[in-house]
């Protein structure tokens, strides 16, 4: 199914939020000639047909997130270049945090999307499919309030930060038959660790801010390599311990 195919069968859906509220499906205009023109200008790969279709239909609608805008327009520069240099911002919380899509200049679809939080200062998949995404939000609408949505949002942010999965060293990546680990684990050293986000499943990602907001975090061009630069621990500064 295409994203506008969701959106469609989706018009009219009544949402019911935890706190009793209800709030009816509105979508938003879509994007005039001009916009689509400038949003073109912006984006690293040609517009994909599956966004070019829905932006021509909606370019979002009200009623689950704080925003949800599909053309990232109106959110204005993202940041955070070193890990997604392309990031088209279409979603957030109300609490600072984003779903993005990470395009490349490959790009084919309006997708992969990440959620991108700061607490915990996280990188979460979401899902390749802007369709099932679209899905997964209108699902989060309505009691039990239960989606992949808020399984990230709630479950696996925080299981990243603690438990820190995928988390590959520089001796790993140095023995591994894969010569894209070995090359970017060249390119940045011992002093990292490495997070290899290609073939990612919902709940996967890592820890961009494990050292902090200025953590130096590194991407292997635009393949969905990840590096993180391991800092010393206070009393390991003190003492030159590694």
């Amino acid at each position: 199914m295409k994203p506008i195919d969701v959106i469609k069968q989706a018009e009219g859906t009544v949402f019911h939020d935890q706190d009793g509220n209800i709030d009816k499906m509105t979508l938003w205009p879509p994007l005039t000639a001009r916009e689509l023109k400038g949003l073109q200008a912006l984006i690293a790969c040609p517009l994909p047909d599956e966004a070019r279709e829905l932006l021509l239909y909606c370019r979002g609608f009200d009623g689950v997130l704080e925003s949800l805008d599909f053309s990232g327009l109106l959110g204005g520069a993202f940041g955070m270049e070193d890990i997604f240099p392309h990031a088209i911002p279409i979603a957030h919380d109300g609490f600072g945090n984003y779903w993005l899509i990470d395009l490349t200049k490959e790009s084919t679809c309006w997708g992969p999307i990440f959620y991108a939080c700061h607490d915990p200062a996280v990188i979460v998949f979401q899902t390749d499919s802007l369709a099932h995404f679209i899905s997964e939000v209108i699902r989060f609408g309505n009691p039990p309030w239960k989606s992949e949505i808020d399984d990230v949002h709630e479950i696996h942010a925080k299981q990243i930060w603690t438990q820190n999965p995928g988390a590959m060293t520089y001796e790993q990546c140095q023995v591994s038959n894969d010569p894209a680990l070995k090359t970017f684990s060249n390119e940045c050293g011992e002093k990292f660790l490495y997070f290899d986000l290609r073939n990612a499943q919902t709940g996967d990602g890592f820890s961009w801010g494990r050292y902090g907001a200025k953590t130096l975090c590194k991407r292997h061009g635009d393949q969905r390599i990840f590096a993180y630069e391991i800092r010393p621990t206070f009393w390991q500064r003190i003492f030159g311990k590694k």
